[in-house]
């Protein structure tokens, strides 16, 4: 069974992440240590997301939580995070799942960047380093293989890699028509989580240079070292959201974390030489946007009723996005899916094959024999022996047949269980080692 623990982005902290990131080499050979049911473990950790990719002994019973706790246990002992630290800050998929999951990843659909190729490098290099260690499994290597050959198609048949923008790209694109020199604009990033690198790397690329950033978390401070940017303390977050003409939030708070009490302006204020947007209008008010990336929203709404001040928030922003750019996710999801099932659907062949074998080999042993027989009663014109095999191949079709059908159902056991009960019959070791490797 395969099994997949991740976190990312999307369900733990840019702190947690960040800790994450840091994971010493050894963790996956912790894994693979820490039951003997664990088949094998491959480690993917970068700056947005680690995931251990398991596969389990499936017959063992709760093999599934088994290997949760491998993970836990050994992220615990390599990096000295506790396990109470990472309590709903991670995902769990098993089955089926693992492997879309995988593929998405790969493909760079749940990257924070839509579409990023860098992650299909970390994948392969996740493999190469689970190999250099010796904690792969034949499963897991089907399963990574097939991860890069799912990107490559993703990238080769879909616009994903042209049109996959993030959130934030596409948001600065709509800005671009309310500003006319990115240089002149005084920019508040409020947040330092996943989305706040990106924010900020792609204002820079658009000339943006006067830029601080606030943290609701406290983490201003760290984040502006980092990417030497000014820190905004608690104390001077509504003065300087005042005076700012371009406001980006991107936190994780479930509460609004910017509102009409950060942005209103004292009467006279453009007028005493508060810095004005390359974009206001005539009426003297400073005009400012408000660009909201959070989900649930950081904004209170009630800001777009000021005077001077604009809303962008996600719903908007989706509604503006190109129709290339979602088709082409789309197309890329559509082609993780199918690739998905065909990783099933030939997974499960392989693992009804020994027993297929088992069968075969059973069939043909008993039609020398006959063969033998009745060459030795004078079959000299060899038209038994011709019948005969073409007997043996009509009794073998309809069985193999349904062999397929019920491994591609999931029920693979029912036909060895058959076997063994009717036949007497067993696969061979080597012959489910030959599938496993297959």
């Amino acid at each position: 069974m395969l099994l997949c623990v991740t976190a990312s982005h999307k369900t733990a902290s840019f702190e947690l992440l960040e800790r994450l990131s840091r994971t010493p080499d050894d963790v996956a050979p912790t894994i693979v240590g820490m039951a003997p049911c664990v088949q094998g473990a491959v480690v993917l950790a970068t700056c947005n997301r680690f995931e251990a990719y398991v596969e389990m002994d499936e017959p063992v019973t709760a093999a599934g939580a088994i290997g949760v706790e491998a993970v836990i246990e050994a992220v615990e002992s390599a990096t000295g995070i506790p396990a109470a630290d990472l309590d709903g800050a991670y995902a769990v998929h098993s089955g089926r799942r693992v492997a879309e999951h995988l593929f998405s990843v790969a493909s760079g659909l749940e990257s924070v960047v839509s579409g990023e190729g860098e992650i299909a490098g970390q994948v392969r290099r996740a493999l190469k380093s689970a190999r250099k260690d010796g904690t792969t499994s034949p499963e897991l290597e089907r399963l990574f293989q097939r991860a890069s050959q799912a990107q490559r198609k993703v990238k080769n048949v879909t616009a994903l890699g042209r049109a996959g923008r993030s959130l934030v790209r596409l948001a600065l694109e709509l800005a671009d028509s309310r500003i006319a020199d990115w240089s002149a604009e005084r920019v508040l990033l409020v947040g330092t989580g996943a989305y706040a690198a990106v924010t900020l790397a792609t204002l820079r690329e658009r000339g943006a240079v006067d830029i601080s950033v606030y943290s609701p978390s406290g983490r201003a401070e760290i984040f502006a070292a980092k990417h030497d940017i000014r820190p905004v303390p608690a104390d001077e977050y509504a003065r300087t959201a005042a005076h700012s003409t371009l406001l980006i939030t991107c936190t994780t708070a479930t509460e609004p974390v910017l509102g009409p009490e950060h942005l209103q302006l004292p009467v006279g204020l453009a007028a005493a030489g508060c810095p004005v947007s390359a974009t206001s209008g005539t009426t003297g008010v400073p005009s400012r946007l408000v660009v909201d990336l959070g989900m649930p929203r950081n904004v209170d709404p009630a800001v777009a009723a000021l005077e001077g001040v604009a809303l962008l928030d996600l719903e908007t922003i989706r509604l503006h996005a190109p129709l290339e750019e979602l088709q082409a996710t789309d197309a890329a999801r559509s082609v993780v899916r199918e690739a998905a099932e065909t990783f099933h659907v030939v997974g499960a062949r392989q693992s009804v094959t020994p027993s297929v074998v088992a069968f075969r080999s059973h069939i043909f042993e008993l039609l020398e024999r006959e063969i033998d027989r009745a060459r030795a009663r004078g079959d000299e014109d060899g038209k038994v022996e011709q019948a005969l095999r073409h007997l043996s191949g009509v009794l073998l079709h309809t069985p193999t047949v349904r062999a397929h059908e019920l491994a591609a159902a999931g029920r693979a056991d029912e036909f060895a269980a058959a076997l063994a009960t009717l036949y007497g019959i067993a696969p061979a070791a080597d012959t489910v080692e030959d599938a496993a490797t297959a």
